[in-house]
C-alpha cells in the first residue's frame, strides 16, 4: 500500500509534502501514514492528534509517522501516543536518510521512536527538485525560503523551522520551469518569512530579484503568485515587478497581525499602523486593481477594546479583501504566553467580529466585480480563481485551462458568470 501524507497548516507544508512522499516511497516505506503537522496554534496541534487517532481506527495496520512543526516543537506529546510509531524532525523530513532509518526501524520493530535533530543547527537549505504534484492541481507551490530570524513574541514557528535560509535562485528557476513543463499553470512562491529571501545567499539577492529572474527565464509561465509577505521588507524590485508584469498576479497577503501600535510593539513586529496603511496605498498606486489579504490576531495579551478597534478599522483603512483571523493562542515557551492574557470569551468575540468584517469586505469586492472581464484558472471541477484570487463558480471547463469571461454576479461567496 502507498505512503499517504496528511498535511496541516501552511502552503510551505504543501510543497514539502511532495518531497516527503518521494523520499519516503524511495526509501521503501509502504502502508504508512505521515502526518505533516502545524504548530501555529494549540488548535492546530489538537487537530493533528485527533486526526492520528481517527486514522489509526480506520487503518489499524498502517504505521503512523508524525513530522512537521508540531513534531519538532512538541515531539514528546506525539511520542507518548500509542497510535504513533515514529516522530521525525522538521529538517529531517526532507532528507532521504531519515526515511531509510524509519524503514529500518519498522523492519526490526526497534530503534528510537523520536528522530528529531536540533533545528537551530541547520544553516543551509538543500534544493529539492520535484517533477510535479501528485494532486495534479494547476496551481502549485514552490518553496524558496525556510525558517525565520525574527522572534515575534507570539510565534513558536522559528523553533519549529530554525533560522532563515534560502534556496539558490538558479534552483528555484529550475523548479518553476520543471513544474511549468509538467502543465502547472500557476506557481506560488512560498516560505516562512518570504521577504527575508536571499539574506544568506552570495550577493544577498532579494525576493524582487528572484521574482524578476523567474519571469524572465520562464516565459512559458502563465501566472506567478506570491504568498504571505512582511510588507516592511518589500524591496524596490518586487514593487517594480508588481507594477510592470501582468503575469505576477495582483494579489498580496500581508502579515499585519494588529492595527494598534502598542500591540505591534509588544508583538515585536517591525512595522507600525502607519507603515501598513502606507504600503497598501503605495502598491495600489502602482497596481490599481491589487487585492490585499492579511493575517490579524484577535485578543493578543494586554489588548484592550480600543486597541482591538484599531485592528478592526484596519480592514477598511488598508482596503483588505481577504482576512485570515487567528484567535490568540498562547504557545509554551514564547514571551507572549507570560504576558497578561485576554479572557477567552473576549478573544472569541473579537475573532467573530473580525471574521464578520472580513466577510463583509469580501462581499463588497465580489459585488464590485460584476461586469468585469477576468481570466479564470480552472482549479477543480466547478471552480476557478481570477487573477485577484477571487473564487468563481464555473462548470463545464477543463481543469487547468484559463478561461476569459465576464462576471455576471455572485452567490455571496463566489463569483458567477
Amino acid at each position: 500500500m502507498a505512503v499517504d501524507i496528511v498535511t496541516f497548516g501552511c502552503r510551505l507544508n504543501a510543497f514539502e509534502a511532495e518531497v516527503i512522499r518521494r523520499e519516503a516511497e524511495g526509501a521503501g516505506l509502504s502502508d504508512t501514514i505521515i502526518i505533516n503537522s502545524c504548530a501555529v496554534t494549540n488548535e492546530a496541534v489538537a487537530q493533528a492528534r485527533q486526526s492520528i487517532r481517527k486514522l489509526k481506527r480506520e487503518r489499524p495496520s498502517a504505521r503512523i509517522v508524525v513530522t512537521g512543526c508540531a513534531a519538532q516543537t512538541q515531539s514528546a506529546i506525539f511520542a507518548e501516543m500509542a497510535e504513533v510509531d515514529r516522530v521525525v524532525g522538521n529538517d529531517d523530513k526532507m532528507r532521504s536518510q531519515a526515511w531509510r532509518a524509519t524503514r529500518d526501524a519498522f523492519a526490526l520493530d526497534a530503534g528510537e521512536k523520536v528522530a528529531v535533530s536540533d533545528i537551530m543547527a541547520v544553516r543551509d537549505m538543500a534544493p529539492h527538485l520535484i517533477d510535479g504534484y501528485a494532486s495534479g492541481l494547476p496551481r502549485v507551490f514552490v518553496q524558496v525560503q525556510n525558517g525565520c530570524d525574527h522572534r515575534c513574541t507570539f510565534c513558536i514557528i522559528p523553533y519549529g523551522r530554525g533560522n532563515s535560509r534560502s534556496v539558490p535562485m538558479g534552483s528555484v528557476v529550475d523548479q518553476v520551469r520543471t513544474l511549468v513543463e509538467r502543465g502547472h499553470a500557476e506557481i506560488v512562491l512560498t516560505g516562512v518569512d518570504l521577504t527575508s529571501y536571499g539574506t544568506d545567499l552570495p550577493g544577498a539577492p532579494k525576493l524582487g530579484v528572484l521574482t524578476k529572474q523567474i519571469l524572465r527565464h520562464v516565459p512559458e509561465l502563465k501566472r506567478l503568485r506570491i504568498s504571505s509577505i512582511d510588507s516592511i521588507e518589500a524591496d524596490s524590485d518586487l514593487l517594480d515587478a508588481i507594477a510592470g508584469d501582468a503575469r505576477l498576479m495582483p494579489h498580496l497577503h500581508l502579515s499585519l497581525q494588529s492595527g494598534d501600535d502598542m500591540i505591534l510593539k509588544r508583538m515585536k513586529r517591525r512595522h507600525s499602523r502607519h507603515d501598513a496603511i502606507g504600503f497598501c496605498d503605495q502598491v495600489r498606486r502602482l497596481r490599481p486593481d491589487i487585492v490585499f489579504g492579511a493575517d490579524i490576531i484577535a485578543g493578543f495579551p494586554t489588548e484592550t477594546e480600543e486597541m482591538f478597534a484599531r485592528s478592526l478599522d484596519l480592514v477598511e483603512e488598508c482596503g483588505l479583501t481577504f482576512l485570515h483571523v487567528f484567535p490568540y493562542s498562547p504557545r509554551p515557551g514564547t514571551p507572549a504566553a507570560k504576558m497578561p492574557q485576554v479572557p477567552g470569551g473576549a478573544i472569541k468575540e473579537r475573532a467573530k467580529r473580525l471574521r464578520a468584517a472580513g466577510e463583509a469586505a469580501l462581499r463588497k469586492r465580489l459585488n464590485a466585480e460584476i461586469g468585469a472581464t477576468r481570466e479564470v484558472l480552472i482549479e477543480s471541477e466547478g471552480q476557478g480563481r481570477t487573477e485577484h484570487y477571487l473564487p468563481v463558480a464555473i462548470a463545464g471547463e477543463r481543469v487547468g485551462s484559463l478561461v476569459r469571461l465576464t462576471i455576471a454576479g455572485n452567490d455571496g461567496q463566489r463569483l458567477t458568470r
